[in-house]
């Protein structure tokens, strides 16, 4: 009957499958934790405020919303970043401090071939900063890829600098800016051209943001995007991506690695670096991270971040292993 079917975007987990998700998880927590990450567990329920008026908000058509029995209104969790900068920010002293979850995020505005219900694997480490750090961050999550089980797979790599660089003197407005973000970030050239000319960017601007699609491939990548932009910002976010990269290579992880100045996160927390990790036979990223070193001074206390989460369903069809749950 139709009222037991579930809501769009949701799905149970059958035992195979869970069984699968179970031996993900307890190689990934090996992992985290010999790597010197501790767990936290953070609330399922928070305050709307809370995310609705930092600086980094959650747009709300994102949250799922109710009222408590005193008419406060709450979300479920919809991002778990933003949930370890404030536990950094407000109730640990150490100014260095690695932590890392198993959680569930939930995401309203999803359905349909997305999930509103997102288990995630992720590490949050706060007080570094600097090339080697990411570098480090993004050659630990090419490890924790590996010891999973997924063999074929990339990790593209940007900076929001070099966004936010080509912005500055372009005539865009926040909104705008956000607006065209979207368009490349899907790959979308039509839109990014008709939404350019209709809030009217600079022809400087335009050439630029045109040929961010295109911007992506190995290292050499970085030196072919410094001919679209004298800005001190954009050029400094790709002699940054130059210097990590050479940190990679020391890393000996320069196999899985790619470089996408299309790739274009929200500029809603993201600071510095950003990366994707992608896996064949999987249409939708793996995983997800990048530097944020601004989120927790908007809880009170300032501290360097960076980090990434695992989507744990999404990593198991990176497997390549068919579930067989009809017996």
């Amino acid at each position: 009957m139709s009222f037991f079917k579930l809501p769009a975007g949701l799905r149970d987990i059958l035992p195979q499958e869970s069984a699968r998700l179970d031996r993900m998880e307890a190689i990934l927590r090996e992992k985290f934790i010999k790597a010197g990450y501790r767990t936290v567990r953070t609330a399922g329920l928070e305050y709307y405020d809370t995310l609705a008026c930092i600086e980094s908000r959650v747009p709300q058509t994102k949250m799922f919303k109710m009222t408590d029995k005193d008419g406060n209104l709450i979300v479920l969790r919809p991002d778990m970043t933003l949930a370890c900068a404030r536990i950094a920010a407000t109730k640990l002293r150490d100014e260095k401090i690695k932590l890392c979850y198993f959680s569930n995020i939930y995401d309203f505005s999803a359905g349909g071939n997305s999930d509103r219900e997102v288990m995630q694997a992720g590490v949050e480490s706060f007080g570094e900063q600097g090339a080697e750090s990411d570098a480090k961050t993004v050659a630990f999550a090419a490890e924790c890829l590996r010891a999973s089980g997924i063999e074929n797979f990339i990790i593209d790599i940007g900076h929001v600098g070099f966004y936010k660089g080509i912005l500055e003197g372009s005539g865009l407005s926040e909104e705008a800016a956000e607006e065209i973000r979207g368009y490349i970030n899907a790959k979308d050239a039509v839109n990014t051209e008709i939404a350019l000319k209709k809030y009217g960017a600079s022809k400087k601007a335009q050439s630029a943001l045109l040929a961010l699609p295109s911007l992506f491939g190995g290292v050499q990548i970085l030196e072919t995007a410094k001919s679209f932009t004298d800005n001190g910002m954009a050029l400094s976010a790709l002699e940054h991506l130059q210097e990590v990269y050479a940190y990679l290579r020391e890393l000996g992880v320069e196999q899985y690695i790619s470089f996408d100045l299309g790739t274009i996160k929200s500029l809603s927390y993201y600071s510095g670096m950003v990366f994707t990790g992608l896996a064949e036979g999987v249409g939708a990223p793996i995983l997800s991270g990048g530097r944020y070193d601004g989120l927790c001074a908007q809880f009170g206390k300032d501290r360097t971040a960076v980090g990434f989460a695992i989507g744990l369903m999404r990593a198991l069809r990176a497997q390549g292993t068919e579930v067989d749950e009809s017996c």
